[in-house]
């Protein structure tokens, strides 16, 4: 069975920092590209972030460009969401993503595989 178990949310103050982690089951690890979504009480789940199969390419959706970064560790399982300058509309259940191919996506749609998210709040 495959899993995605994210890790690293909680509460912080606005213009802090936190660092998602994402581990993943799927094998070969390095044949998913991998994203991040973010979903907030009565609102649509959001793309935050996704990173290519290597590593070598990401995007950031428009609300996070210039915060948030995601990476890759593919030697270890895990996608990263390193998110800075936080503001209270981060607020949001975070969900780490799994779509099997080279490109990522940036609809909750093209993805296979889903963790079951980390609450991440930011106070004002």
């Amino acid at each position: 069975q495959v899993q995605l178990l994210e890790s690293g949310g909680g509460l912080v103050q606005a213009g802090g920092s936190l660092k998602l982690s994402c581990t993943a089951s799927v094998r070969p690890f390095s044949c998913y590209s991998m994203g991040w979504f973010r979903q907030a009480p009565g609102k649509e789940r959001e793309f935050v972030a996704a990173i290519s199969w290597t590593g070598a390419n990401a995007y950031d959706g428009d609300s996070v460009k210039g915060r948030f970064t995601i990476s890759r560790d593919n030697a270890k399982n895990t996608v990263y969401l390193q998110m800075n300058r936080l503001k209270p509309e981060d607020t949001a259940v975070y969900y780490c993503a799994a779509l099997l191919g080279a490109h990522p996506g940036s609809t909750p749609g093209q993805y296979t595989y889903w963790g079951q998210g980390t609450q991440v709040t930011v106070s004002s």
